[in-house]
């Protein structure tokens, strides 16, 4: 990987880049433009093609959920972990706003490209949807980018967008399936729409946490050196 400060803007990139399609998407279905397979599909392809492009450079991590997966089983220094949360937020709120610039008012309201919980749906629930797609898309994460001794290496991208795709298709209508705390706040700062914020913050952290210490306990640990 490159050093901290180009891996930095990076991640500030990709990020920016889920978040303006994404987001985009969801606006997009809130206008009925697209439906729910056009959203899943939408964020599927524009992280797989954002993890390819800047693997090499950060590791393509793009979300800080993951970021603190990789940090607590010691894959990520804790001096990067830090910038990388912090240049996916900034990523995220510039793709949020830009939006919020671009698309009308009246287009842009009505979704604002956020997460939204479902009407009649508990916090506590939705904290748990959103851990469990999160354990989906971390352990992935793991199988793919991180142990390299699986046939799907070098085709990380592709299947960690896969698992995006079809947990939105099984849990966006409940959750917005975010499992992402950047793809959260960057719409919810644009938008001022801070409702059930930690949904998006618990959830996708502990099933970020449960995931990678599950890989790393049982299929990594004493295989492989911490990534710096």
């Amino acid at each position: 990987m490159e050093n901290t400060g180009k891996a930095v803007v990076a991640e500030f990139v990709a990020t920016f880049a889920l978040i303006f399609v994404g987001a985009g998407s969801v606006i997009a279905n809130a206008n009925g433009s697209l439906d729910l397979t056009g959203v899943a599909l939408a964020h599927g392809l524009v992280l797989a093609i954002m993890v390819s492009v800047t693997a090499h450079l950060s590791g393509g991590v793009v979300n800080p959920a993951v970021a603190i997966g990789l940090w607590v089983t010691g894959k990520l220094s804790t001096v990067r972990t830090g910038a990388y949360i912090v240049a996916e937020l900034l990523g995220a709120v510039a793709g949020a706003f830009l939006l919020k610039f671009l698309i009308p008012a009246s287009s842009f309201d009505p979704g604002g490209g956020g997460a939204a919980l479902a009407p009649g749906l508990p916090t506590g629930k939705g904290i748990l949807i959103e851990a469990v797609a999160t354990f989906f898309l971390v352990f992935a994460v793991f199988g793919t980018a991180v142990d390299d001794r699986g046939p799907l290496n070098k085709t990380a991208g592709l299947t960690i967008g896969l698992v995006i795709a079809f947990d939105i298709m099984a849990f966006g209508p409940w959750t917005g399936a975010a499992m992402n705390p950047a793809r959260w706040f960057g719409p919810a700062l644009a938008t001022g729409v801070w409702t059930d914020w930690w949904v998006w913050i618990v959830g996708p952290v502990a099933g970020a946490i449960v995931a990678a210490v599950l890989y790393w306990t049982v299929f990594l640990r004493d295989k492989e050196p911490a990534t710096p």
